[in-house]
């Protein structure tokens, strides 16, 4: 099942947003081979198309597609050196496949910002440069391990000197240029910043009414990164709500649907996938494939035979 690790400073929201995604939890039982940890929820990805299938096909069950959110411990400055909770954050990230970084960008005198001040775009920094210093730190090692002058380990030696010079300077490992070859030593490294990244921009109630937006700065922060902007603690609400009530508290702040729901489907898009869907009186279920599949590829996903065997 596909992973993505909710990252961020203290206090910036990430564990109301994880109590919201966790009241979507779908059902276990229908995923096997996955066990439920306190600070893990699997959550269906949301599909209208679904229940209309299952209303076609008289289906006794509905099996949504799912992800993973795994609800990292709050990041603080110098992580990467052992501070805060140090190794076992970035040990526990290392495992996911995308990256939901939480940023504050709501004012609230009641909760304190652990730099003071709210400054989003700063607080991407210096997420990410924990980030990049971790990897920096899983390069030199790899390197203090590989002959130099080994002709196999010419493309491992390349990749190695491109992954350190473009940390060193600021960049995301995702972002260094790299040969086909060379990323393939990159994906076994499993740098943190080699991960896709979407950043959930938490608002207050009153900034969503307004359509507030990042500012230069922050865009800028984000790059070409998906983001959504979102409340928290509104989320939540809309989560313990009937659905009379949440159609009528989205009505209220000017939203056609919930803002946890779009977060689910671009992290579905972050990391580049698609769902299609079966059908029957036993379940109308939805699968997993990569965009731009075949058919017989996406076919895999419910049986390997499928492919070699696709009419």
């Amino acid at each position: 099942m596909l992973s993505i690790g909710i990252v961020g400073l203290p206090n910036v929201g990430k564990s109301t947003l994880f109590k919201a995604l966790t009241k979507k939890q779908v059902d276990i039982q229908n995923y096997p081979f996955t066990t439920i940890d306190p600070n893990v929820g699997v959550v269906g990805v949301p599909d209208t198309r679904l229940e209309l299938l299952s209303k076609m096909s008289h289906s006794a069950k509905i099996v949504p597609t799912a992800i993973e959110f795994i609800d990292i411990a709050g990041l603080v400055k110098g992580a990467a050196a052992g501070e805060g909770l140090g190794n076992k954050f970035l040990a526990n990230i290392r495992e996911v496949d995308a990256i939901a970084e939480v940023v504050r960008v709501f004012e609230d005198e009641k909760i304190t910002h652990v730099h003071k001040k709210i400054d989003p775009a700063s607080d991407i920094e210096v997420i990410n440069a924990e980030l990049m210093l971790a990897d920096l730190e899983t390069v030199n090692k790899r390197t203090e391990k590989t002959k130099v002058n080994d002709p196999k380990a010419a493309i491992e030696t390349s990749a190695l000197r491109k992954l350190r010079s473009g940390l060193e300077s600021g960049a995301l490992a995702i972002d260094i240029s790299l040969e086909d070859k060379e990323k393939k030593v990159a994906r076994e490294l499993n740098l943190l910043t080699n991960k896709e990244f979407i950043y959930i921009l938490n608002a207050s109630e009153s900034q969503l009414k307004n359509g507030w937006g990042p500012d230069e700065k922050l865009q800028k922060a984000i790059g070409n990164n998906d983001f959504v902007i979102m409340t928290g603690t509104f989320e939540l609400l809309l989560s313990e709500s009937s659905a009379e009530e949440r159609a009528i508290f989205l009505e209220e702040v000017g939203l056609k649907e919930s803002r946890l729901d779009n977060l689910i489907k671009k992290a579905y898009h972050t990391l580049g996938l698609i769902t299609f869907l079966t059908t029957g009186e036993d379940e109308t279920r939805a699968w997993t494939a990569r965009a731009g599949s075949t058919a017989p590829q996406a076919a895999r996903a419910i049986h390997t035979d499928f492919e070699q065997k696709f009419i």
